[in-house]
């Protein structure tokens, strides 16, 4: 199992000092889906733990890879909750100084995964050609909609295309790979990443409609990384007072019964993250430890992975 560093207290109050951040790591910026919790406009019972104060609030799916050797930071999305999650990254880093990531990765054009980026235009940051990395649809939506396409022609960032199974280089040890998966693509294309650094093998899919839909084995993809960082965005059908097809994800119950076939090696690899307020695994002790009892990780928003150890 991979050591989880302490990161939490960057979260919080907490007086405790946070543990320094390994040299190569992979740190968890936000688990939840694209709204945050709490939730707009929610009453249930999952939100009112928060209102509360029995709960912390979660910021949208974001995961950061650092470098230290070589002071270098790259983000796996540009979420609403930006500011907050680039401050705490960089704190946590030990690079205060830091104005923008190294490079942004984005998966498609749901407001979670994308909507940051206007915190780096005149009216906020105003950043110098910071590389944003993206597949051809998502490159001429950004280049062909307002306000994005302001955010190229002022040059705040800058689009680098990338291509589905091709790999792109970062660094001597670290190369990310973009390949499709099958979503609610109005916008754009939507993929998920590899990521292989300091030996190590993370694949990431935040998002994506049935794991039958894809043309590729998910079974086979999580026993062939090191970590898996899968779409948990509902935990089960009838979760929401409307028609659950018309916004499919698979169901953790779903993907716990197809995992459960895995090894307890390769059970452990699966780190399920992008929760829906309604998902009882942001809020719901028991629940949690349950799927954890099952041989299964949830992710948690502050974790880092030292990427240079074994699991």
């Amino acid at each position: 199992m991979y050591r989880i560093l302490a990161f939490f207290c960057l979260l919080t109050a907490c007086k405790t000092p946070p543990l320094p951040l390994p040299e190569v790591s992979l740190v968890v910026l936000g688990v939840t889906q694209d709204g945050g919790y709490p939730h707009v406009n929610c009453r249930r019972t999952c939100c009112q733990l928060y209102w509360s104060g029995r709960r912390s609030a979660r910021t949208p799916t974001c995961l950061a890879l650092l470098d230290r050797r070589r002071q270098k930071i790259w983000m796996f999305e540009a979420t609403p909750a930006y500011p907050d999650q680039w401050r705490r990254l960089r704190q946590a880093a030990g690079m205060p100084e830091q104005s923008a990531p190294d490079g942004i990765l984005l998966t498609h054009a749901h407001i979670g995964h994308y909507a940051g980026l206007m915190y780096l235009g005149r009216e906020a940051q105003g950043a110098r050609n910071v590389p944003v990395f993206v597949l051809p649809r998502m490159k001429t939506f950004l280049e062909s909609n307002g306000p994005w396409s302001q955010l190229v022609q002022l040059e705040n960032i800058r689009l680098q295309p990338l291509q589905v199974d091709s790999a792109l280089v970062l660094g001597p040890d670290i190369r990310v790979t973009p390949f499709r998966v099958p979503h609610r693509d109005e916008y754009s294309e939507t993929a998920g990443y590899r990521i292989e650094a300091a030996g190590q093998r993370i694949l990431f899919i935040p998002d994506i409609d049935k794991w039958e839909k894809w043309d590729r084995d998910v079974v086979r993809e999580i026993k062939t990384c090191d970590i898996a960082y899968l779409d948990a965005t509902f935990y089960k059908n009838g979760e929401l007072q409307r028609d659950m097809r018309e916004i499919p994800h698979p169901f953790m119950e779903e993907s716990i019964r197809l995992f459960d076939g895995l090894s307890s090696t390769d059970k452990a690899k699966v780190r399920f993250i992008h929760f829906n307020h309604t998902n009882p695994m942001l809020w719901d002790d028991a629940e949690i430890r349950a799927v954890e009892r099952r041989g299964f990780n949830v992710a948690r928003e502050g974790e880092a992975l030292d990427l240079r150890k074994k699991p």
